[in-house]
């Protein structure tokens, strides 16, 4: 019978190691290869401490839900749109295109992982956009008249999906795979990439972040965007890399590779007289179960040990995005 302590360390070494596959993306072969099933960690429960508004008073979230998106307030991000619910959030679906008429009744619209349709089943290069030009004009003028645009691009193919919709924030991002030359990305600290902002400092000692973890994901540069107007909030250390696989979600030992030092994982940028925050890695606000034959192996996102100030992280972004945090 294995102990409680060797049991605990055979399911580190397992995270450790899932984490250096999934940092240059091999996640779904990782799960498939060792019979693991990947699920929302339901049972998370959040801390909040005393929510900022009454239950259902906050500002109206939206999640969108109308481009294939991977993440989703019923699927992988129920953990997320939990956490914002507790806050006094009002969370929903967002299941039409993006226009004037959509977009008007809410404040905030959190976008993660969008697709195409025809990139459900299979990726291929290039990406097709998930979004028409309409709909990114859209946005814009929503986000500039006011609203908060919260997006989330992870690995490839999810960069690519979302391009067009971040240049025209001024962001460039990644259609790769972000890792250092030697595996996983560590964590941002404040001595290694976080960035000082209202969102790291949040509005108390007690809602300081200190650490962020991210689970690989993408990078992406900044270009064209006026001056003060964009915060860094996560930056790559030395040594990191993008990794650009000519067929899409293959990788390998000859796997082109460029230079990512300095590249960003995560910017707060105003735009008029909206905001948007901007993140190339989606798991660090999830939470996740990986179960063999219903046994819990390991969990990745906010409810992972490693990840303690993620949730916190979390609702720094929603208050900063909402004109809490100045």
């Amino acid at each position: 019978m294995t102990g409680a302590g060797e049991g605990s360390r055979r399911r580190t070494g397992f995270r450790w190691r899932w984490r250096a596959t999934a940092s240059i993306g091999l996640l779904a072969v990782a799960t498939a290869c060792s019979g693991l099933r990947a699920v929302s960690d339901l049972d998370f429960e959040p801390e909040v401490g005393e929510p900022v508004w009454e239950e259902g008073a906050g500002p109206r979230v939206a999640f969108d839900a109308a481009h294939a998106n991977y993440h989703t307030a019923e699927g992988r991000y129920a953990p997320l749109a939990r956490l914002l619910r507790r806050d006094g959030y009002v969370v929903e679906g967002l299941r039409q295109p993006w226009s004037a008429e959509t977009l008007q009744p809410y404040d905030l619209l959190v976008v993660s992982n969008a697709l195409h349709p025809d990139d459900l089943r299979s990726w291929r290069l290039p990406t097709t956009p998930a979004f028409e030009r309409e709909e990114i004009e859209a946005v814009v003028r929503w986000v500039e008249a006011g609203g908060a645009l919260w997006l989330i691009a992870d690995h490839m193919p999810f960069p690519g999906a979302a391009q067009e919709l971040a240049r025209a924030f001024g962001l460039l991002f990644g259609n790769a795979y972000a890792s250092t030359e030697s595996g996983p990305l560590p964590p941002f600290t404040r001595d290694a990439g976080l960035g000082e902002h209202p969102i790291t400092r949040g509005r108390a000692a007690d809602e300081r972040i200190d650490t962020v973890s991210t689970f690989g994901g993408q990078a992406f540069r900044v270009h064209g965007v006026a001056p003060g107007t964009i915060s860094p909030l996560l930056t790559l250390p030395e040594r990191s890399v993008l990794r650009l696989p000519r067929r899409a979600g293959r990788l390998g030992e000859r796997t082109a590779t460029l230079p990512a030092d300095g590249m960003l994982q995560g910017v707060a940028l105003r735009r008029g007289e909206g905001r948007v925050a901007a993140f190339g890695e989606a798991a660090m606000f999830s939470a996740q179960r990986f179960e063999r034959r219903g046994e819990v192996v390991f969990v990745m996102g906010m409810n992972d040990p490693d990840a303690p100030q993620n949730a916190q992280l979390a609702l720094n972004v929603a208050h900063w995005l909402s004109g809490l945090l100045d």
